[in-house]
């Protein structure tokens, strides 16, 4: 483990603590609290480990100055599960913390999560009902599962993220996004919005003006190009980088869970770890805003 991942990790324990600090818990306090519950999930999926078995292995040989208490798996799998709200909390608390959160730009888009590959594995899933079939053109591929949407900043810091069936219209989904986080809204007026065709919609363009928000996107083929669409394709790319970096960097597409609430806090898991590289590389002044190559060897 680097210095810097140390680092990391200390820092993040604190910022959590301190934002727990005072929060009422019901029954016995559990031995590992819930700062070292989140910050062992970041460093886990910081280092690479998609088995929860084998990183609680390296954890205890490695981490245990650390973490002197480790559950074992499936008290960890439970902990994570349960902690789906705290995961939240913590990565809007943390983006709070940075100066990208008073962008005045977010662009969104949503990328596949695939869940099953075989038949049988579909027809038994825990999923099943939530999760479907679905078609990725940008991969030329269909694959059941779910699709996760993402707003973040240019700089690719998450703002809010949703997880919903593959059938279900981006436009909906990023509406509802939108419609259920009043905080969101009342702190960010006049915010832009950047996305691709798949937002064409007057209904949603009606939506945006309501809530005092601008959509840009490019127009369909058939139809006049929009003042400056040129333009946005190269800011549209930007969240293309950041779906990369959860895909290729944070093993988002091996997840490996198989009910809602694992789902849920797997992808969570690692929205977080991104929340907390750019927090911590914003604070330290690193040049690239999303590097992980300090923290993951």
């Amino acid at each position: 483990m680097t210095t810097d991942l140390e680092t990391l990790a200390t820092a993040l324990y604190v910022k959590i603590d301190d934002s727990l600090a005072g929060t009422r818990r019901f029954g016995r306090p559990p031995r590992l609290t819930d700062a070292e519950l989140l910050t062992v999930a970041v460093m886990q999926a910081v280092l690479g480990f998609v088995s929860e078995a084998r990183w609680l292995r390296f954890a205890r040989r490695h981490l245990a100055a650390e973490f002197p208490y480790l559950p074992g798996q499936s008290g960890y799998n439970k902990r994570l599960r349960a902690a789906n709200t705290l995961i939240s909390r913590i990565i809007r608390t943390l983006a709070r913390d940075t100066d990208l959160w008073h962008d005045d730009v977010w662009i969104v888009d949503s990328t596949p999560g695939e869940c099953a590959r075989s038949r049988p594995t579909v027809k038994r899933s825990d999923l099943a009902g939530w999760a479907g079939y679905g078609y990725c053109p940008s991969h030329s591929r269909f694959f059941w599962g779910l699709r996760l949407h993402l707003l973040c900043t240019p700089g690719g810091l998450p703002v809010a993220w949703a997880l919903a069936n593959p059938k279900i219209d981006e436009r909906e989904v990023l509406a509802d996004m939108l419609a259920g986080d009043r905080d969101l809204l009342a702190t960010h007026p006049g915010q832009t919005i950047v996305g691709d065709k798949g937002y064409v919609s007057k209904h949603l363009d009606a939506f945006m003006t309501g809530h005092g928000l601008a959509l840009l996107r490019p127009s369909y083929r058939n139809r006049a190009p929009r003042p400056g669409e040129h333009l946005l394709k190269p800011i549209r790319q930007l969240i293309e980088s950041v779906n990369d970096t959860l895909k290729g960097q944070l093993d988002l597409e091996r997840h490996g869970a198989r009910t809602p609430a694992g789902v849920l806090a797997r992808v969570g898991q690692r929205i977080l770890t991104l929340t907390a590289a750019i927090w911590h590389n914003r604070a330290n002044g690193t040049p690239i805003t999303r590097s992980l190559i300090a923290y993951d060897h």
